[in-house]
């Protein structure tokens, strides 16, 4: 929702604003606002956004009444830096990264009910209130302060503006910046800095005096210990916050200073300080506030009422003094009635492969890669909540996400609703024909009354762990009833019941087809796109609310398992629901995403320049045969004159275009064939039939991209007429086929290109004409594994399309 104006603010509050129910439970529920100045890496993306995220669905899957507030923080050094690297005025950087947070975290399916800005208008009214407040109550003092000052570049230089190595005993970092070592955590000044230098000149700047205003810490403390050893107690907060904040506690309370030297923030609504602007400290989490105020204008029903108003609030464990000492501090200095933070869930540091995720060094993977991954979301979220790192760092590795895909999503949680709703969707003699059957006997079948005491037991612990946001639990507990389910399916041997006891067999199906919808329940905080396929695999309609009530009854429903879905129900057509991630994916992540992203760029670009001398050798080298062949047939039209003759057969008469396979499934009347529907850009998807059954698993050909030859005959295979073809490699001896891949990002119903080569495809390429097999025998991949005719790339708009791992192949 962005930058709200005051027309959008009332807009929203005229429509879709949610306010406190009196006699409901109302939960305001924040994460840490990302910092503007670069693109979001997969640690800040666990650390804050998803995690509440999963906690706001949960709320809202219990029927609380909760409301999920956070955006972009946007005042500071940081952005006056990143502006200067990239030229440009702070706002342009504020609106450029403010777009492509917004766009990474729709990608990820973060729930926000207002994603805003702190240099909104309303963050400057709100913030210089708070400020006056605090003035009028004489908790503000006047200070002169030792500053870092720039001969060179005429300034003072702020926190974030000079680095230097840490004054920390052990530590010894040599980046440290003028505001917190990275390394060991430490809260600085940057006058406290060991050799410090200037980040705009490199020299080293003087100290000299500056006037600020402070924030008496000192003289707030017995109100701040008083909230503190309340609330941290009767809130659960979670034993890092608790620690960190005791550290701060016994090290004691000093003025902290709530001005600085700089152009880009909230005025100082004060005429002796009136060139300066808030601290960043100060401002930012104020902005939770000016956000709310966007959301709607009664925003003190949120945030100044703390009888009827849960806040939980999450973060990094660098975030944490910010919310629980100096935020809480504020808000009492103004004497009002504040809705306090009752919980806080705090995050340690999600780490990569060997090293530490970093968005100043650009190490790890970024939401605009994983999003540019052929990985689902739903993978990204899980493997991110399973190794959510709650009490101690956690490791992210290629190895691990795939292991975690192949063997807990696919062969646990995907295998088991597959083998459900397919014996399910048998045909009647060997299924139900889609329809959930009656269960008539569960009280005289043990095993199944077994099973819903055991899941009723999983239920109240899955409810249990996520009341005291202990999410990695709770999803573990989900995945757990996925496991009991697969037990119960090899327990209870179905597929015999059929046959020999088909009442049993009838109980079985009933309760598992019951599970599958309580997985998709129960999972719809961690994995929502998920839970959407489940639902439409089970013909329920998309709008389809979960629920878990208590009011609702609906806790105590989930023993009953087999009485969730209703006997004669239809659903709809089951397909696998996870891909195995293979190794030489792994291998080809683990590559690109090695080192720095500015080492990536300088790979992408050397990768880059290689190609575009090959396109400049070979467009040389055919333009050189096109001079000699237009000489040869300039003479021969000297000595003849003949009838029109038939087009040049060029790749140019070839329509080959992105395709997306949106179905894929078994030819009734051939073993070795697939049928697909593949949307190529057109009204409807075409009908294509592939024999690719013995090369590529079924659940390897739903929902992806592919290279797709549209205007070949169509032509009947065993009954089904195929409208097309989709191009694949193969090796040598024809032992391995593996599907021509366009980038992720190619625009669907594009057409793929070949440099040099332009025209108009033929409508239809004649048969006879053997326009296709004359250009196949040029179509192979190279040693880059990229798809080529003759030596020119199959080109895209987003890049070139590619085989995963066969070389020197040929395409067909």
């Amino acid at each position: 929702m962005g930058d709200c104006s005051a027309a959008a603010a009332a807009a929203a509050a005229a429509t879709s604003a949610k306010l406190p129910i009196p006699g409901k439970r109302n939960i305001l529920i924040t994460s840490a606002l990302p910092y503007v100045n670069n693109i979001p890496h997969l640690g800040n993306i666990i650390g804050c956004v998803l995690s509440a995220d999963v906690f706001a669905r949960y709320c809202r899957l219990r029927g609380y009444n909760a409301i999920y507030i956070c955006g972009t923080d946007e005042y500071g050094t940081a952005t006056e830096t990143k502006a200067l690297e990239e030229g440009c005025s702070p706002k342009e950087i504020c609106d450029k990264y403010h777009a492509i947070h917004k766009e990474v975290y729709k990608w990820f399916n973060i729930s926000f009910d207002e994603f805003g800005r702190t240099s909104s208008p309303q963050q400057t009214e709100v913030c210089q209130d708070i400020f006056k407040k605090l003035l009028d109550n004489n908790w503000l003092s006047e200070n002169t302060m030792q500053q870092l000052y720039c001969d060179t570049c005429d300034k003072f230089l702020a926190d974030r503006l000079v680095d230097g190595n840490c004054p920390t005993p052990g530590c010894n970092y040599d980046s440290a910046r003028g505001d917190q070592c990275e390394k060991c955590g430490k809260l600085l000044n940057p006058t406290e800095l060991l050799e410090p230098k200037c980040k705009f000149c490199r020299k080293t700047p003087r100290i000299r005096d500056t006037n600020h205003l402070f924030l008496e810490l000192p003289l707030l403390k017995d109100k701040l210990e008083e909230y503190i050893s309340t609330t941290s107690v009767s809130g659960g907060w979670s034993q890092n916050a608790i620690q960190t904040t005791n550290a701060w506690l016994r090290e004691g309370l000093k003025p902290r200073c709530i001005t600085r030297d700089l152009k880009w923030g909230v005025p100082v609504p004060h005429e002796n300080f009136k060139e300066k602007v808030f601290y960043v400290w100060f401002d930012a989490p104020i902005g939770y506030v000016s956000i709310t105020s966007c959301h709607t204008k009664e925003w003190e029903k949120w945030w100044k009422n703390p009888e009827d108003v849960e806040l939980y609030q999450f973060m990094g464990k660098d975030n944490v003094p910010f919310h629980t000492v100096m935020f809480p501090s504020t808000l009492l200095g103004t004497g009002e009635s504040w809705t306090l933070m009752k919980t806080i869930s705090v995050t340690e540091y999600l780490n990569y492969e060997s090293g530490k995720f970093s968005k100043t060094k650009g190490v790890g993977v970024f939401g605009n890669d994983a999003k540019d991954t052929n990985i689902p979301v739903e993978v990204w979220r899980y493997y991110l909540l399973t190794n959510r790192p709650e009490v101690s760092d956690t490791l992210f590795t290629w190895p691990d996400l795939q292991a975690k895909l192949n063997s807990e999503l696919l062969s646990n949680l995907g295998n088991f609703i597959n083998r459900v709703l397919s014996f399910i969707a048998k045909d009647p003699a060997t299924g139900y024909g889609s329809i959930i059957p009656e269960a008539e006997f569960v009280d005289s079948h043990p095993l199944t009354k077994a099973l819903g005491d055991k899941i009723g037991n999983y239920v109240e612990q899955y409810v249990e762990a996520m009341e005291k946001v202990k999410l990695k639990q709770g999803l573990k507990i989900a995945m757990a009833i996925s496991g009991e389910g697969n037990a119960y399916l090899q327990e209870s041997q179905f597929w015999k019941l059929y046959r020999e006891d088909p009442p049993s067999c009838a109980v079985v199906m009933k309760t598992s087809a019951g599970l599958v919808y309580l997985l998709a329940c129960l999972l719809e905080p961690f994995m929502p796109s998920f839970s959407l396929e489940v639902l439409k695999q089970l013909n329920l309609p998309a709008e389809t609310q979960f629920s878990l009530s208590d009011d609702k009854g609906e806790v105590e429903r989930a023993k009953r398992p087999w009485g969730i879905l209703p006997a004669g129900h239809k659903i709809g057509t089951p397909a696998p629901l996870f891909r195995e991630l293979k190794d030489e994916e792994v291998a080809f992540y683990r590559e690109k995403f090695a080192g720095s992203q500015a080492d990536r760029k300088v790979k992408a670009d050397a990768a880059a320049k290689k190609l575009t001398d090959k396109l400049q050798e070979v467009e040389i080298s055919d333009g050189k045969k096109a001079k000699k062949e237009k000489a040869k047939k300039s003479a021969e039209t000297k000595t003849k004159v003949s009838a029109p003759a038939e087009a040049e057969i060029s790749i140019s008469r070839l329509d080959i275009r992105v395709g997306l396979i949106t179905k894929a499934q078994k030819h009734p009347d051939a073993d070795s064939l697939y049928v697909e529907e593949i949307d190529v850009g057109e009204a409807q998807p075409r009908t294509v039939v592939s024999g690719l059954v013995k090369y590529i698993p079924l659940e390897e050909m739903q929902n992806r991209k592919v290279c797709v030859l549209c205007n070949l005959k169509p032509a009947a295979m065993r009954g089904i007429k195929s409208q097309a073809m989709v191009l694949a490699a193969s090796n040598n001896d024809h032992t391995k086929v593996e599907l021509v891949e366009p980038p992720q990002g190619a625009v669907v119903g594009e057409r793929v290109t070949f440099q040099g080569f332009e025209g108009l495809p033929d409508d239809v390429l004649n048969p006879k004409k053997k326009v296709w097999e004359t250009l196949q025998v040029d179509l192979l991949t190279d040693k880059e594994l990229v798809a080529c005719y003759k030596d020119l790339p199959f080109t895209t708009s987003t890049g070139v399309c590619k085989v995963s791992s066969i070389s020197e192949g040929t395409i067909r």
